[in-house]
């Protein structure tokens, strides 16, 4: 497919919408799973591709990569996913588990990422997770690139103090 019919937008057909979406579906992928921790990304993906096919007419490429477009689209999904999803009981500790410093830390991370406002942790998760550009960011949270720096920068300081990291 030429950069021309990229820019054009997803094909009619059903091939061709399956090949324009291939090279993003990691992306959709790993933004899903951090974005709906507990819910079937796969699932999520699917949703949203049947969302872009049905939506297809709409996408604008002037407005906006098909990265930012469909991962846009993931990351509503995503949130009506989580949203859908019902807390689960903890279960107890039975055997006292091992004390494991590495998987302590990671545990702290997620723990402090939940702390961030939504738009905060939508912009890490884009950024950070899901390699999103500033730009490709700015479009899947519907602002300024600016916006995506402040937004990041901010989500930063506020892991750095609850992590009590020190630069």
């Amino acid at each position: 497919m030429t950069d021309q019919a990229k820019a054009a937008g997803p094909p009619a057909d059903g091939a061709g919408f399956v090949e324009w979406v291939r090279p993003h579906l990691p992306a959709m992928s790993r933004l899903a799973a951090r974005l709906a921790v507990g819910a079937d990304r796969d699932d999520i993906v699917q949703e949203s591709l049947t969302r872009a096919w049905m939506k297809r007419s709409q996408y604008d490429g002037t407005r906006g990569s098909a990265s930012s477009w469909l991962l846009a689209i993931t990351a509503d999904q995503a949130r009506k996913a989580a949203r859908r999803l019902r807390p689960v009981a903890e279960l107890e500790d039975h055997d006292g588990a091992d004390h494991r410093p590495d998987v302590d830390a990671r545990l702290d991370v997620d723990q402090a990422l939940t702390t961030l406002a939504a738009r905060q942790r939508l912009a890490v998760d884009c950024y950070y997770f899901a390699d999103l550009s500033i730009a490709d960011t700015a479009a899947v949270m519907g602002c300024s690139e600016g916006t995506v720096k402040s937004t990041l920068s901010d989500a930063r300081a506020r892991l750095r103090s609850l992590l009590e990291v020190s630069e």
